[in-house]
Order: structure tokens, then C-alpha cells, then sequence
């Protein structure tokens, strides 16, 4: 392997790491590994920190491909609480509203889930890394500041309900880039007239690459000494 004419790693990310702590570690323990100082590495397509799952991380030349990888159709299991509200539309923070639920009903949830196949529009978290102005949503709305986003079009390819334990729905999703699980949640317990925020996420699969192909990071290294490592790597 040449982790500098470049690489694409599969990982898993863990519950909690951010996509930022992922990569600071592949790049920490790559760099080690092969002895130097400056090493690309980016991710293609960042996960919540409390999301898991396929997190594609590419190193050297092959940080070009980043932007095709982000186009790839992702798929995800989302673990939904209706009935109540968050300002981050997960557990992020705290509940801010509670909503009924008693007229909802398994038939309801599949019809209304059907609603949202194909193109729609969504209007991007607060709690997101849209840009305003420059600045990162987030930051904004983490300083208390009033955030408005616009609109984008997104594909959703397939919605499917797995599990339907009332007030908790578990759903699969095959989306475009783009697509905030979160928002999906807040919309979809709108059209419940209830509430409704994400407990649970996990990105199962980018493009052909699933969980099956992902290391998991706390594993990296170990993985690495088993490997073949181009000794060009190391006089670079």
C-alpha cells in the first residue's frame, strides 16, 4: 500500500467521534506508520457524532476522489422517537416540545413515510454545517443566534418502515448527498401532526460499500502492521 500516491479506507465510525476525530486519528497513526510529517487525509461525507457507521477516508492523491465518493447514494437506519421535539432534532439537546400521539397508527406511518419517495425539498438543520454567510450553522445556533436555511431538492430512492413499536419507529432510507436523516425525522413528524426526533442512525452503506468492507478505528493499527506498505511511503 501507498498511503501517499493514495489509499481509500472503509471505517466504521464510532458512537460520539466526530468525523474530524476520525480522520485526526487515521492521519496520526498513518503518518506514524510511515514515518512522515505531512500527510493528506480527508473523509468523503461527514456522520454526526451520534451516528455510526460507513465513513469512507481517502489519503494522498486519492483525497482527489473525495467529491465522488460524496455523490454516491447512501442508505441509513434511523431510530425515531415521535411525540416530542429536540432544537438539534436528535438527542443532541435536550426535548423542547411534546406533542400527541395517540391518533397515530401503523398504516398511518407507512402512508406518510410513502409521501416522501422521490424528489423533496428539506430545509437543512440549525444544528448543521450548512454555511451562512461563511459561518457554520452550527456555530451559530450553538451561540443562540436565530438561523435561516433554505430549501434544498433531494432524492429519496427508498423508504421502507422496519419496525413500528408506536411511539418509536425504526425506518430504512437510500438517499442522495445531502440528505439530513434529522430533517427527515422532524418532517416526518410534522406530517404525523406530532413531533418527532432521531435517537438512533446508522449510514449502512455509501455507493457499494457497506459495513462488511469497515474497520473498526480503534483497530487501525494493528490492521496496518498486517499490511504490505510500499517502502516509498517512507522517504517521502
Amino acid at each position: 500500500m501507498n498511503f501517499t500516491e493514495g489509499e481509500v479506507l472503509y471505517f466504521n465510525k464510532p458512537l460520539r467521534w466526530t468525523s474530524f476525530n476520525l480522520v485526526a486519528r487515521v492521519r496520526t497513526q498513518l503518518s506514524r506508520k510511515i514515518k512522515v510529517k505531512k500527510l493528506k487525509v480527508g473523509h468523503a461525507g461527514t456522520l454526526d457524532p451520534l451516528a455510526t457507521g460507513v465513513m469512507i477516508i481517502c489519503t494522498g492523491k486519492a483525497t482527489k476522489r473525495i467529491e465522488e465518493f460524496q455523490y454516491q447514494t447512501k442508505e441509513y437506519i434511523a431510530t425515531i422517537c415521535l411525540g416530542a421535539t429536540t432544537p438539534s432534532y436528535d438527542l443532541e439537546k435536550e426535548i423542547d416540545a411534546t406533542y400527541p400521539t395517540e391518533h397515530i397508527t401503523p398504516d398511518m406511518v407507512a402512508e406518510t413515510l410513502s409521501r416522501f419517495l422521490g424528489e423533496i425539498q428539506q430545509i437543512p438543520p440549525a444544528f448543521s454545517a450548512c454555511k451562512v454567510d461563511g459561518t457554520r450553522a452550527y456555530e451559530l445556533a450553538r451561540k443562540g443566534k436565530e438561523v435561516e436555511l433554505k430549501p434544498k431538492t433531494l432524492v429519496i430512492d427508498e423508504i421502507e418502515l422496519l419496525e413500528c413499536n408506536l411511539p418509536e419507529i425504526k425506518i430504512r432510507v437510500v438517499c442522495s448527498k445531502g440528505t439530513y436523516i434529522r430533517a427527515l425525522a422532524r418532517d416526518i413528524g410534522e406530517a404525523l401532526q406530532s413531533g418527532a426526533h432521531l435517537t438512533g442512525l446508522i449510514r449502512t452503506r455509501v455507493g457499494e460499500v457497506t459495513l462488511e468492507h469497515c474497520l473498526d478505528p480503534e483497530c487501525f493499527v494493528e490492521w496496518l502492521e498486517q499490511q504490505s506498505i510500499d517502502e516509498e511511503n517512507k522517504n517521502d
